[in-house]
This record gives C-alpha cells, structure tokens and sequence, in this order.
C-alpha cells in the first residue's frame, strides 16, 4: 500500500482523547470529519488546464453543476469560489495570477486575496513560475505557511522529454530566486492519478494539521485503490468515535446523540462513506462518461445495498443484527476495542463498531472495484 497520509493515526489520536476524558475534542472531530471542512486555492494564469485541475479535484466535469468554466468568465483580479456539490464544506478557490509588473509587493496581493485562509496554494504554471509568484511563495513561508506547492500542469501537448525539460528549468528559477530544496509536481489535470499528484497528496498529509488531511482525503475524489483503502480507513476511526460517543460512554453527558435507538449517527456516517467512496449514482455516472466506460458496467459492480442507497431501514436491519449477534464476539475482543471510560456501559459501542465497520468493508470493496475498472488498476 502506498504512503499518502502515512504519518497520520486518526484512531490512535481519537483514543487518547477519549482515555483523557476530552469528550468535546472527539466531538469536534466528528463533525469536521462528517463536514470536511477545508479551504483549498489554486493560484495560475486562467487558462484550461488550471480549470480543468480545480474540476478534478471535485470530480466534476465542464458543465456539471458546480463546475468551473472555460473559459473562465471570472474577472482577472477577482476570487471565485467553487463549493463541492457533495461536500458542501470543501471549497476550491480559483485564485487570480500573480501580477508580473514591477516593482511588486507580495503582502499586497496576499491581503487582496486573502491567502492566509486557505488550509492549501497550489501554485499552478505551464512553463516556469514566474519571478512574483515565486516571491509570494517566499514571503508564505515567512509567515511559516507551510502548505504552498509548485505545481506544472501537463498540456495534451506535452512529451516525457518536454516535461522533464520544464521540471528542471523551474527548479532552477526557484533556486536562483532562493527557494531552497525547490519541489515541482507535475500534475496532469485530467487524470489526477498519474505522475506526482499522489506524491503531492503524501506532502499535504505532512504538511496539514491532521483533522484538515483526513477531510481532505475525505473530500477528494476517488483517484486510485490506495485512496479508497485511507478512506476506509478514516471512516472506520470516525466509527469508533461515534460508538464511543454514543452507547459506550453513556454514563457521561454528551450532547452528540440521544441514545443508540435513534440512528442518525449512523446514517450520517453511511452517507458520507457513500459520497466520500463516490458511490451515489450520480458519481459513477460521471466517472464512466469522463472514462468513456458504459455507466451501467460501474453500476453494476456495487454489490453493497448501501452502495446504491443509504436508508434509515437498512442501516436499523445491520444495527438490529449486529446486536443479535453480540453474544459470539468474545468479551476480551470487545474490552480492547471499546474505551477505558465505557468498559461497564451499554453493550451498543460494539454493536454500532460491528454493524458499521462491516459496511465500510464491503461499501469500500464496492470501490474499489470501481476504481480497478474506471482508472485501468488490475486489468
């Protein structure tokens, strides 16, 4: 398995903050996880590829709701703001390109574009960054912003040769202008799959506070096998949290839920598994016209009820199931999953953890079969 947001342990995080009692810092993250909150900006001259790379990023295609527009019927000096259909929270932003007059003050166009509220700058050119750009990168890490990448978006046009010839000229512009150990992704905007963008994926998961990687990585689309196995991952964290917040630390108020009866935790988990995975219909729709594939062969691959659809019905069935089937987990298996604090509490922690774990195996499965079949993995 690849390495993309390697250094992060969600559940090892989660944990620790349950065994201290911090009930408030697990709820939090919950929530964000559940909204995906982040502000991601791509800075660039308005041209088809820096629109086409902010549509793949959404998963979107031209003319989809939502989509960006090229050409671009954004003023120059404007900021336009793309909220993601399915994850309202996760916002692109389409920031102007750097002005190439000089003098130039960098502080100047940061203040006018708001630069410091974005979680992540894509710096985006098609031959070299040019000498303002790179001095704004400089004065963003100044401000100890870390989280400012150089990014060369491949033209249909492009060769192996030429784009390494490119990769290297920028390196040079970047170093002659200061920027020590310069790093250039190159980024096909099309196929976010291919050349650095997972390696640009692995940085961000460095770089970012790690609530904001994992919704992020929950956010994005499903580019590759290796991004469906860290979602799963993430959502299986964000199972334990909630069952830990619901049945399994009853014995303390906490405003999250009400009480197992009431599946709504649930459901919203589910949900946003199913968009996060890029299940819902409307996604595999979209995936198979952008990969010239008959929608109904991607369809055809989601075996998991909750795949297809997300009801209140199904989830009550798994959730009624798993509490039936209780009485075969072993008790040493249940008190190493469920926290310190709710070892002598209702038995409902295991059987939200069982019942939604199962689902995001098999909605994760789903996926991946999806992504085998759209992307070329496996076949």
């Amino acid at each position: 398995m690849a390495d993309v947001f390697r250094g992060l342990n969600l559940l090892e995080t989660l944990k620790e903050s349950i065994e201290n009692n911090k009930l408030s810092d697990v709820k939090d993250a919950v929530e964000d996880l559940l909204i995906s909150r982040i502000n991601l900006a791509v800075l660039g001259d308005r041209e088809d590829g820096k629109t086409t790379f902010i549509n793949s990023l959404s998963g979107l295609s031209p003319g989809d709701d939502g989509a960006a527009l090229s050409p671009s019927t954004v003023s120059p000096e404007e900021v336009a703001g793309y909220p993601n259909p399915k994850h309202p929270d996760f916002r692109l932003w389409d920031l102007p390109p750097v002005p190439s007059t000089s003098p130039f003050e960098p502080e100047g166009y940061m203040e006018r574009v708001k630069f410091l509220r974005y979680n992540a700058v894509f710096m985006t050119f098609t031959k070299t960054p040019q000498p303002n750009t790179v001095k704004v990168f400089l004065e963003a890490r100044s401000q100890q912003r870390q989280t400012v990448y150089f990014v060369l978006l491949a033209s249909e046009k492009d060769t192996e040769k030429s784009l390494e010839e490119k990769r290297k000229a920028s390196v040079e512009v970047l170093t002659s202008k200061g920027v020590a150990q310069p790093k250039v992704y190159l980024v096909k905007p099309s196929t976010l799959e291919k050349f650095d963008f997972p390696g640009l994926l692995e940085e961000m998961g460095r770089d970012l506070p790690e609530i904001r990687a994992h919704a992020l990585l929950l956010a994005l689309p499903t580019l590759t096998s290796t991004l469906v196995t860290q979602k799963k991952e993430a959502f299986k964290a964000l199972v334990w949290a909630a069952a830990s917040l619901s049945g399994g630390v009853s014995a303390i108020p906490v405003p999250f839920v009400a009480s197992m009866v009431d599946s709504s935790v649930a459901m919203r988990i589910l949900t946003k598994a199913q968009l996060s995975l890029c299940l819902d219909s409307e996604s595999v729709e979209r995936l198979a016209r952008q990969r010239g594939i008959e929608p109904m062969r991607l369809k055809g691959l989601r075996t998991c009820e909750l795949s297809v659809e997300v009801t209140k019905g199904e989830v009550k069935r798994r959730l009624a199931a798993a509490e039936k089937d209780l009485a075969t987990v072993s008790s040493k298996f249940v008190e190493m999953a469920m926290p310190r604090h709710a070892r002598s509490a209702s038995r409902s922690f295991t059987a939200m953890l069982q019942a939604l774990n199962g689902a995001v195996d098999e909605m994760a499965a789903d996926a991946e079969k999806i992504v085998a079949a759209a992307v070329g993995e496996g076949v």
